[in-house]
């Protein structure tokens, strides 16, 4: 009777403990690389089902829930946009970000692929 009782307190315990790290896991920054969209994404559908503009402020994640908003820094020169999760992807495994044109032109410089980044949920 005592030897179920304490599994159970350690059942207790362990599970307490693994819930308590994967809360804080989502509202942790993150750092990354972002790229943007080619303009032939116009007007096709993305992973949502919504219809993908360039020149609205959205972005492709793997992972974050359709519709979250994050905050993206750029970090080499500090200038921040807000983008809401609207698509899957990027598909390269050293980005986290594809964000839109006009989103990555707020904080960077498109004749450059790719920049620095860090992104933290906002919601």
């Amino acid at each position: 009777m005592m030897k179920r009782f304490i599994l159970v307190i350690i059942m207790m315990i362990s599970t307490l403990g693994v819930y308590s790290f994967t809360g804080n896991t989502l509202d942790a920054k993150k750092t990354s690389y972002a790229s943007y969209y080619h303009d032939k994404f116009n007007g096709r559908k993305t992973a949502s089902g919504e219809i993908f503009s360039n020149s609205k402020f959205t972005a492709a994640n793997r992972t974050l829930p359709f519709g979250t908003n994050i905050k993206v820094t750029n970090l080499n020169n500090g200038k921040q946009v807000i983008v809401r999760i609207n698509d899957r992807g990027p598909f390269h495994a050293s980005r986290a970000l594809d964000i839109s044109k006009a989103a990555f032109d707020e904080i960077g410089d498109i004749s450059h692929g790719t920049i620095p980044v860090e992104y933290e949920i906002v919601d």
